[in-house]
């Protein structure tokens, strides 16, 4: 039986070691989209592999698993990250070998064992304990938001992209939606520094992967008329829209997928809040005090 695409994705235990390894290469630090990139190039990850999509609809199988990699590495103490999505190797991470790092996946499930034993005994210890039990950071939160985007009408979710554009520093924000247009939906300026750019944007609100075919008309719509592009979705992109996007000779256009809209949105505080909860804490030793 042929094997399909699918059944070649790398598992998350699988991905560990080329995660160091990768991370390594690019001087310790990289964020999820460069550690993915570079995941795909020093294990030979083919484009069909890399492209298969998890259930959830918005993102890779194989970066389901590259967050489920990074979180294990995280929970031993080879990786840390920082509120910004940037992953980085520790010095412990330095040090670990490929057996190390193949003997991480019973360390984490012994450790875990071991605290559910002594929460069942004593109760949980504390929200960290109970947080350790949560899906890794890329989940939750944003398959909710993704749902909430997918389910508004194309020209709300126009008008979403407008203000995303407006509150990230662009002005004369304008949405066109002509019909036949080559799936121009608006047009923005950017400026930085004494320099201004003419950006035209594309919205794409729906599941799956966007591919090289639709990068390629997005561009021929534009130039000509515009100095960049940029497309939004709510979806993902393939290896062959990356490189399009990218494409030596031709207008470079950016390319913005739902995990990272997700993050804008979050950091832009556009519809999405990050609360604080409140943790409560007895302090014994000021009770023996009195």
């Amino acid at each position: 039986m042929t094997e399909q695409p699918s059944d070649l994705v790398p598992s998350y235990d699988e991905l560990m070691w080329p995660t160091l390894k990768a991370l390594k290469a690019m001087g310790g630090s990289a964020s999820n989209e460069e550690l993915l990139s570079k995941v795909i190039e020093i294990e030979r990850i083919s484009d069909d592999v890399a492209a298969v999509l998890h259930k959830d609809k918005r993102q890779t199988k194989l970066n389901y698993n590259l967050a489920w990699a990074k979180t294990y590495l995280k929970r031993v103490g080879a990786l840390e990250n920082s509120a910004r999505g940037v992953w980085a190797v520790t010095d412990q991470g330095e040090r670990m070998t490929e057996a190390a790092v193949r003997d991480v996946p019973g360390r984490v499930r012994r450790e875990d064992y071991e605290r559910k034993r002594q929460e069942t005994i004593a109760g949980p210890t504390s929200e960290e304990a109970v947080a350790r039990d949560a899906p890794p950071p890329e989940e939750g939160w944003k398959d909710r938001l993704l749902a909430t985007m997918q389910a508004m009408s194309p020209s709300a979710f126009e008008r979403l992209a407008q203000r995303l554009l407006r509150e990230a520093g662009f002005t004369k924000v304008e949405v066109t939606g002509r019909s036949g247009d080559g799936g121009i939906d608006g047009v923005g300026v950017l400026r930085v520094n004494l320099l201004s750019f003419n950006t035209f944007f594309q919205c794409k609100r729906y599941q799956g992967t966007v591919g090289s075919g639709a990068v390629r008309d997005f561009r021929g719509a534009m130039v000509g008329r515009s100095d960049k592009g940029l497309i939004i979705t709510t979806g993902t992109f393939s290896n062959d829209a990356k490189r399009e996007a990218t494409r030596d000779g031709a207008p470079a256009i950016d390319l913005i997928d739902g995990d990272q809209l997700c993050e804008l949105l979050k950091t832009l505080k556009l519809g999405v809040n990050t609360e604080l909860v409140e943790r409560i804490v007895i302090d014994d030793v000021w009770f023996s005090q009195v």
